[in-house]
């Protein structure tokens, strides 16, 4: 098995020193015999997470480290950035913790069991259904494994507290803010594991991007032996730099410093990015940012996941996903239906989007006090995690509950007053399915959101935007959001005009999807007084239950295919709508073998007016109106560039007509006939 060497004693001398542990790793399924080499992270259904019958059960992962000089004034904690479903350590032989839920950090404190010189980790993965675990269900594939990062945390035997439900240990608030001057809170739960009391000094400071400090706070504290203390301390900052979302995402950095109160030793310390800011959701206005109404639009997205690589990706893949959201446009993003990793929520701060991150309370839910002690540790783990994010706009507490009963009222219920108390400053928030809004399965948390797909499964086009305004009638009071919509499509899959596609059918294709979207944005659009709206969904994803669109497995409502390298016709209509860089685009550009010789271009724009031209011949300048230019034209037969600009944007196609023998029906699929 291999060994990894940790670090040098020299390195210890650091108040909390840090050791990746990706490489070196074994692995192997409960229902194998042979180990293989891996790399983290890692997850063993990254080839079948499409496949109904994917593997879901235990796996053994293991590996060797080389402890130089372990110091008994030292802790060590192996943290796991998240691993599917339910966790166990063993360090030596000795059971070191158990952690149940997959999407959230946690940490074991592996301290008495670790010794200087070679050192056994194995871990026990188990992505199996647990009637006591989150989620029971969901239309998405759990996909098992240490798919996240591992790696083992030092830190001296007076610290910030590892071991507060993953959360960072010291937690910032910005409670009153105003233009002239923003009080500042910061609360720091600092651990002693010494045998005796200390006297130490907790420091916090507040820097702006330059590195100059702009408010602080220091506090003398006395810490009881072998327990943690809750420290708070108090500043104020004049004239404060709000974060203003995407226009102006502005951020300071938090830093917290605990030192010895004798020598000054820097005991511990540890810095996170903030920003100041006010956010309030009105039933009337919409959302309110630092005051003024603040429009919300984006798409749901998945934790990354990738063909070959399922949800164990790189940092780089999650930018590459968050460059792609970027140029559509969007303000906001729901987590769907869980926890993301941490990089994702730092790139949202960075980019000014707002969040709704959610547990994954999702389809059902169980009556029994270990599932509801289960569901309270995931909420309260999102939250200690998650709340020095500015991009955190709502803790989002449930989604699809189908059974309107008991057991769905007393987990709701129960989690929203604990979100209440872990975080006054946020509001709560579900999103209803298949139940009325005015129904008890809407009414536990402080705004609802409707999970709606008028035209697609049910109804038509034009009944999104009636629905919403009877919700609004039937609840005043209530913020309210569309927290999905949207419809099936394949670039793979060509109709022009399209026919209504049965959602559960093999045929879905791309033009549909993009009309559904016209509707649906310009009825969402009307109506100030959401405070939010995501499509469903910004990519394509497994979900093994699914036997529809062009490939089993998976839910193709995304913008983008699931390899990312189709941005669907859907995709640019937003991006017209929501994005201030030049652009223009000819839909149905994949429908290239065409068999009707006049067909209706539509190009999405962002410009007052666009210019054609066919096969070199300039066909005139067209007014563009609601994002929407359109012209009527005549194919000769062979190929036909069409080329569209306007300013500096421009697009440009080539299709090809050949006359279709009488009865063909007018449709086209890159792999497939109808």
């Amino acid at each position: 098995m291999p060994a990894a060497l940790l670090a040098p004693l020299m390195a210890w001398a650091e108040a909390r020193f840090t050791v990746p542990l990706d490489a070196g790793w074994e692995f192997r399924k409960a229902d194998q015999q042979g180990w293989q080499s891996v790399a983290l992270p890692h997850s063993f259904n990254a080839g079948d997470s499409a496949n109904p019958n994917y593997y879901r059960g235990a796996a053994w992962y293991r590996r060797s480290l080389d402890l130089r000089g372990k110091r008994t004034d030292q802790r060590h904690f192996l943290e796991f950035d998240g691993a599917m479903l339910v966790t166990e350590a063993w360090i030596n032989g000795r059971h070191a913790g158990t952690h149940a839920g997959g999407f959230a950090r946690f940490r074991f404190d592996v301290t008495p069991w670790l010794k200087s010189g070679s050192n056994e980790i194995l871990v026990r993965v188990d992505n199996a259904r647990n009637p006591d675990v989150a989620p029971l269900g969901g239309d998405y594939t759990m996909a098992g494994g240490l798919y996240r990062q591992v790696r083992l945390v030092t830190t001296g035997d007076v610290h910030f507290d590892m071991l507060d439900y993953g959360g960072p240990g010291v937690y910032f608030q910005s409670p009153g803010v105003t233009p002239a001057k923003t009080p500042l809170a910061w609360t720091a739960r600092v651990a002693n594991d010494r045998p005796s009391p200390v006297r130490a000094v907790v420091n916090a400071r507040l820097r702006d991007p330059e590195g100059k400090v702009v408010a602080s706070a220091r506090k003398m504290v006395a810490l009881p032996p072998r327990s943690v203390t809750t420290v708070t301390l108090e500043s104020a900052l004049p004239s404060p730099h709000l974060w203003q979302g995407a226009p102006d995402p502005y951020l300071y950095t938090s830093e917290a410093e605990l030192d010895a109160d004798v020598s000054d030793a820097v005991l511990d310390k540890l810095d996170f990015q903030v920003g100041i800011r006010d956010i309030r959701l009105d039933a009337d206005r919409g959302l309110l940012l630092n005051g003024a109404p603040y429009p919300v639009h984006g798409v749901n997205v998945h934790q990354t996941i990738l063909p070959g690589k399922g949800p164990a990706v790189s940092d780089a893949d999650i930018d590459a996903d968050y460059r792609i959201l970027s140029d559509l446009g969007v303000t906001g993003l729901r987590y769907a239906h869980y926890q993301h990793p941490q990089h994702a929520y730092d790139l949202a701060d960075r980019f000014g989007w707002l969040l709704w991150t959610e547990m994954p309370l999702t389809a059902e839910v169980s009556g029994s006090a270990a599932f509801q002690a289960n569901s309270v540790q995931q909420l309260r783990e999102l939250i200690r995690q998650n709340s020095n994010h500015p991009s955190v706009a709502v803790w989002g507490l449930g989604n699809e509950i189908y059974k309107v009963n008991e057991d769905s009222a007393r987990v709701l219920s129960l989690l929203h007053a604990m979100a209440r108390r872990e975080d006054s400053g946020r509001p709560t928030v579900y999103a209803n399915c298949c139940a009325p809004i005015e129904g008890p399965q809407a009414s536990h948390t402080n705004a609802v959101g409707s999970n709606v797909y008028y035209g697609w499964y049910d109804g038509e086009f034009a009944d999104l935007g009636p629905f919403l305004d009877r919700n609004h009638v039937r609840t005043p009071a209530t913020p309210q959001a569309v927290s999905e919509y949207g419809a099936g499509a394949s670039a793979q899959q060509q109709e022009d005009p399209p026919l209504r596609p049965a959602p559960g059918g093999r045929w879905h294709p791309e033009q549909y999807q993009a009309l559904y979207h016209e509707a649906a944005w310009r009825q969402l659009q009307a109506r100030p007084w959401l405070w939010s709206s995501f499509i469903w969904v910004g990519f394509d994803f497994p979900s093994a239950g699914r036997n529809e669109g062009d490939s089993a497995g998976f839910n193709d409502k995304g913008l983008v295919s699931f390899d990312r390298s189709v941005k669907k016709d859907a995709y640019f209509w937003y991006q017209a709508n929501w994005s201030s860089a030049p652009m223009v685009y000819i839909t149905s550009r994949r429908y290239v073998q065409r068999t009707a010789a006049d067909v209706q271009l539509k190009v999405y724009i962002n410009q007052p007016t666009a210019r054609l031209r066919v096969n070199g011949v300039d066909l005139g300048e067209q007014p563009v109106v609601g994002h929407i230019a359109t012209w009527p034209v005549r194919l000769t037969e062979g190929a036909n560039r069409i080329e569209v600009s306007a300013g500096a944007a421009s697009d440009a196609v080539e299709w090809h007509y050949r006359p279709a023998p009488a009865g063909i029906a007018d449709v086209y699929s890159c792999s497939e006939s109808r």
